[in-house]
């Protein structure tokens, strides 16, 4: 037991994994119109008949959609999404999965000439989700108010149809067609509880480009550089656009289209799709590209989708082979599932006849979702365009924790790493961007510190001031709650442990500072901590200490803790770890607001993206402040190698003319501040940021209830 643990009164030994934790679930409620008058008139034998087809029905589709049963209430079904694993879309596929529900029971008799009807409620929220149970598939594996909502909705719902809670409705918005009936008044709620009904699936929507490309040439010229080499010398090349979640790597692939359209006067076909979060569907982005190469609708009828497949395909193969692929690929549209392979080798011919007779770019974004089917169809299309010799390129985007598992030739692969933006590029980014929405520019400097160095988390925050979030406290977005939570609740127990009680602490915290708040044994977090390092989820910076990759997931993974934990965390950091972390804890996770200023003040100590100190000039200018610890500043190198400028020029690189992509620091140098290839620090200076860090006057006082490794994630 660790020097911590035995001062604390009395800790009792790790238990791992967590056995209860809280996290985002969606939660579904099916329940049988009439069941009562049903079984009434049936025989016991005939009801159980009924009852046993109809939660066969019920969970097979549960489990195509990665849902859990939860439970069985009477005739109720309970079902959970997002209590294994979550990837940010379980909303999405519970909404799905009772559409499926519906449509595999509508006026289908099940047992002789039965027939049912169901209600569904869908309601997305925080719930303690017990995980044992989860995996054993017991009963009471989750608690909160969540799955009162969903049965409430459930009885609220017209007889056949799907409906669903405010949460949900907005985080399925785009991917669902949806209707807002009349607000339901619940018994001890106010105000009324708003209603959607969910009426049908409109497909993957089109993302949203209309905001500044900054900071982001050099990689956009790199990209651009290895399709036109595929394209001119018949040598298809393979480009990766990797980074964390809000990196931009959709908005680089869209800015690559508009970017390589005409080489050497001949046009290049881009043919790009997205991969859905469709478990059961394995092929739904070879279909997703199909389906765009030919300009469908997800809505189209079959007479459409045939005469619109004929048509484009017609001189593209030759009229035997013509009758016999475009049934294949109708198929492939209407069912992209594991039984679609003959229909997506068809594809595959069509886009090798397309690279023959002019260039190509297949483009997959959020790879990171797709099935191993995919990864063999690319595969399998850059060979043998590699064998022929065709002006085809692959570009793939996904996350830098996917490994580069496909055999490509070193000399026809690239990839493109999308680094965080520097301070003044974000800066640039949030005035842009809340120009363009008609906010004013003022606005900035209090996103800044909320933002990070993300582009997506910019964007993010703007669109909700937009919607009308508070300027003066803006609130963590949901879509940003969804994506950053997701990313947490994949962790396993010890490193969301790890993660939720470094989310407590002040960037510079130690391997020693986590052991001791969890009550670890000494050393037991040096390896969890490399883990999270390695996931992009932490920054190393000098001296073995470390910080949180980005402030959003500070708030999700601080926010995932129960007050009195939060408060005991905050007790014993300040009692124990003080000595080793001289900063303030952070006590709540929407502190992130009124350390804002101090973070600004701190900002030149900030170590830049390179290891060099930052001195970027938004929100303020530091050159002139004195640093901490008494010494002197290094001189102002924004006048270094630029004889043209004035020395006593102190605007920032986006203020002063002709500048707008100079770089806030010195080209790279040999430092010895530890940085990872791919992910720049960019962190403050304990030593500096704990001159500027405010008591929270709602800090507890006195003696804390323990905290134990069990309880850390609850």
């Amino acid at each position: 037991m660790s020097t911590f643990a035995a001062a604390a009164s009395p800790v009792p030994s790790p238990r791992w994994p967590v056995p209860e934790e809280r996290r985002t679930v969606t939660v579904l409620f099916v329940d049988i119109v009439g069941s009562t008058a049903l079984v009434d008139r049936l025989d016991p034998e005939d009801v159980r008949a009924m009852q046993r087809a109809y939660f066969d029905t019920v969970s097979r589709v549960l489990r195509r959609w990665n849902g859990m049963v939860e439970k069985y209430v009477g005739d109720a079904v309970m079902a959970l999404f997002g209590a294994r694993e979550s990837d940010g879309f379980d909303a999405y596929r519970a909404v799905r999965a009772g559409l499926d529900i519906q449509r595999a029971l509508d006026r289908q008799p099940l047992t002789g000439d039965v027939v049912l009807q169901v209600r569904v409620g869908v309601a997305t929220g925080e719930a303690v989700v017990e995980l044992p149970a989860v995996r054993d598939g017991g009963h009471g594996v989750a608690s909160g108010a969540v799955i009162t909502t969903a049965a409430r909705l459930q009885a609220y719902a017209p007889p056949g149809a799907v409906v669903c809670c405010p949460a949900t409705q907005r985080a399925t918005a785009g991917l669902v067609r949806q209707r807002q009936l009349t607000p339901v008044t619940v018994p001890g709620r106010t105000p009324a509880l708003g209603i959607w009904q969910v009426v049908a699936p409109t497909g993957q929507p089109a993302a949203r480009h209309d905001g500044p490309l900054v900071g982001r040439r050099r990689e956009l010229t790199t990209a651009g550089e290895r399709i036109i080499r595929a394209i001119r010398e018949g040598s298809p090349q393979w480009v990766s656009v990797t980074g964390p979640s809000g990196s931009g790597r959709s908005r680089l692939l869209y800015e690559l289209t508009r970017a390589v359209d005409v080489v050497d006067g001949a046009p290049v076909r881009w043919c790009v799709a997205s991969c859905p979060p469709h478990p059961h569907e394995s092929l739904a982005p070879v279909a997703n590209l199909l389906r765009g190469l030919v300009a469908l609708d997800p809505a189209d009828p079959p007479s459409a989708v045939r005469a619109r497949l004929t048509g484009a395909l017609t001189g593209l193969l030759p009229p035997s082979r013509l009758a016999t692929a475009v049934p294949a690929l109708e198929r492939l549209l209407a069912a992209p599932d594991a039984t679609a392979g003959t229909a997506a080798a068809w594809f595959h011919e069509v886009l090798l006849r397309l690279a023959a007779r002019g260039p190509l770019v297949v483009g997959i974004d959020d790879l990171d979702r797709a099935a191993p089917a995919v990864d063999r169809f690319l595969h399998a299309l850059f060979t043998a365009a590699a064998a022929r010799a065709l002006p085809l390129a692959v570009v793939t985007l996904h996350g830098t924790h996917r490994s580069e598992g496909l055999p490509v030739a070193a000399g026809r692969r690239c990839r493109v790493p999308l680094r965080p933006l520097a301070p003044v590029q974000t800066g640039r980014l949030l005035r842009q961007l809340l120009v363009r929405s008609g906010q004013p520019v003022s606005r900035a400097g209090r996103l800044l510190p909320l933002v990070g160095d993300t582009p997506g988390h910019a964007a993010a925050y703007v669109r909700s001031l937009a919607d009308g979030a508070d300027p003066a406290a803006p609130p963590l977005p949901e879509a940003l709650v969804r994506a950053i939570g997701a990313e947490v609740d994949r962790l396993d127990g010890t490193r969301r442990a790890a993660l939720m009680a470094g989310a407590t602490l002040p960037d510079g915290f130690t391997a020693d500072a986590v052991e001791r708040l969890l009550g670890w044994t000494p050393k037991q977090a040096r390896a969890t901590l490399a883990a999270l390092l390695a996931a992009d989820l932490l920054i190393a910076l000098t001296g073995g200490r470390y910080a949180l990759a980005t402030p959003v997931l500070r708030r999700v993974a601080a926010g995932r803790l129960p007050r009195r934990l939060r408060a005991a965390f905050a007790s014993r950091a300040a009692e124990r770890v003080g000595s080793e972390v001289p900063v303030q804890v952070v006590r709540d996770a929407g502190s992130a607001p009124r350390r804002a200023a101090a973070r600004s003040e701190a900002q030149s100590a900030r170590p830049g993206r390179d290891g060099q100190p930052s001195t970027a000039a938004f929100p303020v200018n530091p050159a002139s402040a004195p640093r901490s610890d008494g010494t002197a500043r290094r001189r102002d190198f924004r006048t270094q190698d630029h004889p043209e400028r004035p020395a006593g020029d102190r605007r920032s690189p986006v203020e002063r003319p002709g500048s707008a992509d100079l770089p806030a620091w010195h080209p790279p140098t040999p430092t010895s501040r530890e940085v990872r290839p791919g992910r720049w620090p960019d962190r403050a200076d304990p030593a500096v940021e704990a001159s500027h860090v405010h008591p929270d006057p709602a800090a507890p006082s006195g003696d804390s209830p323990p905290v134990t490794a069990g309880t850390a994630a609850a």
